[in-house]
């Protein structure tokens, strides 16, 4: 009899074990619809995806990608202001419920976060003066290219850096990256395509432009990890404004081309 107890007691303890090793699914689809408000990490510094008009008010592309979702689900849309360095911590950390925010699809990402289905697609390049003698990676042997702090150009240049023998420069926002192109400080810069036209749209005596493309990357919607109603939701909304081709409205507004063939081209 005290064998059958200890034995008794023995499973108890291994159900226990084997239910807390289980992952936990969180709810966060169910508390948004109840709160009546969506949290959204976005950055407002990097237009013309995010940015404030000359009456502070959040406008872009990612900024009319959030008010769309928050609008067909009925939701208040509260935008919680970040950088590219924060976009994720401030998801982790449970200050967003979600991140709408250039934010491109890369394995790193998708060890710690989930993605949704991709909503815009990134042209990530090297960009420089039109005088620039840049054409290849070879050409940037020696010199310095300049990128904003937390984004997939700062991550992928940073690996190639060695290799290729040039140096990487960081600032902490698109901002103060873009400013610095502007003035002369940076030369080179590591960024998507559109900043590279903005550059050039603030100083046309440099005539910026894109120089080689580094990678195209799918930008996507960021979700906490174990939260598969949430995802399911926003896939569902991705899957359906590519459709009826709401979300390439919004960002042939402000990028001034229609999203690429293989982000529209859904099932």
């Amino acid at each position: 009899m005290q064998f059958l107890k200890k034995l008794t007691v023995a499973g108890i303890v291994g159900v226990g074990a084997l239910i807390s090793s289980i992952p936990a699914y969180a709810d966060t689809y169910a508390d948004i619809i109840a709160a009546g408000k969506i949290r959204i990490a976005t950055d407002l510094a990097i237009p013309p995806s995010g940015m404030l008009d000359a009456d502070l008010k959040p406008i872009g592309s990612d900024v009319e990608t959030a008010q769309l979702l928050a609008k067909d689900w009925g939701l208040e849309l509260e935008f919680v202001r970040t950088t590219g360095a924060t976009r994720i911590p401030n998801l982790q950390t449970n200050k967003a419920d979600i991140i709408v925010s250039t934010l491109s699809v890369t394995p790193q990402r998708a060890e710690v976060i989930d993605f949704s289905t991709p909503y815009a697609g990134l042209l990530s390049v090297i960009g420089a003066p039109a005088a620039a003698e840049i054409k290849d990676w070879e050409s940037l042997r020696g010199k310095t290219v300049t990128v904003t702090r937390g984004t997939t150009q700062d991550s992928e240049l940073t690996k190639l850096a060695a290799d290729k023998g040039f140096t990487v420069a960081r600032y902490d926002d698109d901002a103060t990256m873009v400013t610095a192109a502007v003035s002369g400080q940076a030369e080179l810069v590591g960024t998507s395509a559109t900043l590279v036209k903005q550059i050039n749209e603030k100083n046309k005596d440099l005539a910026f432009e894109p120089k080689f493309t580094v990678r195209v990357f799918n930008l996507a919607i960021g979700v906490r990890k174990n939260e598969p109603e949430l995802l399911a939701k926003l896939n569902e909304w991705v899957v359906a404004n590519l459709k009826n081709g709401n979300l390439n409205t919004i960002y042939q507004k402000y990028h001034g081309t229609e999203l690429p063939a293989e982000i529209t081209n859904v099932k």
